[in-house]
């Protein structure tokens, strides 16, 4: 079958299998910067943000969201303009191996597109589903916060 997204603001059809994941099928098609581990939706390295909200993409299969928007790390910012969230995760040492700040930025993008100024609970509810091995939490919430006074700077 064939299915249609918009990813990162730029017109896709693929040809699928009715039983692929979404993963599967960006990585398949060259968004590698989705990440992919657990496939039960539990670590949410895969997490990408689909029609506004953030969604494990290891969980969805590719067909239930065609025509759907998505967005990948890829699609808030770049090496050269990168989004105050990816800002803030290397100037507050919220990153060292990588594998799941891409997942973990985006579930963050999600709560700030929807609440501005979060508070700290509300900071480790939108994250809970993104596991981190290395750096803990401490340094992504202290990150996310710093990026909330980043982007309040930039009005």
């Amino acid at each position: 079958m064939k299915v249609h997204y918009k990813i990162n603001e730029k017109d896709y059809s693929f040809e699928i299998h009715p039983g692929k994941v979404l993963l599967d099928v960006l990585r398949e098609n060259g968004f590698t910067e989705v990440k992919g581990n657990c496939y039960m939706g539990t670590c949410g390295a895969c997490t990408v943000i689909i029609n506004g909200a953030p969604k494990t993409s290891c969980t969805v299969l590719a067909a239930q969201v065609n025509d759907a928007e998505i967005i990948t790390i890829k699609g808030i910012g770049s090496v050269l303009k990168p989004h105050p969230l990816q800002e803030a995760f290397i100037k507050k040492g919220a990153v060292q191996c990588g594998y799941c700040t891409p997942g973990t930025i985006l579930s963050a993008y999600a709560l700030l597109q929807k609440n501005p100024n979060p508070t700290d609970e509300e900071i480790k509810r939108a994250i809970d589903g993104n596991l981190c091995r290395c750096t803990g939490y401490v340094q992504q919430i202290e990150a996310i916060k710093f990026a909330i006074k980043l982007l309040t700077e930039e009005k």
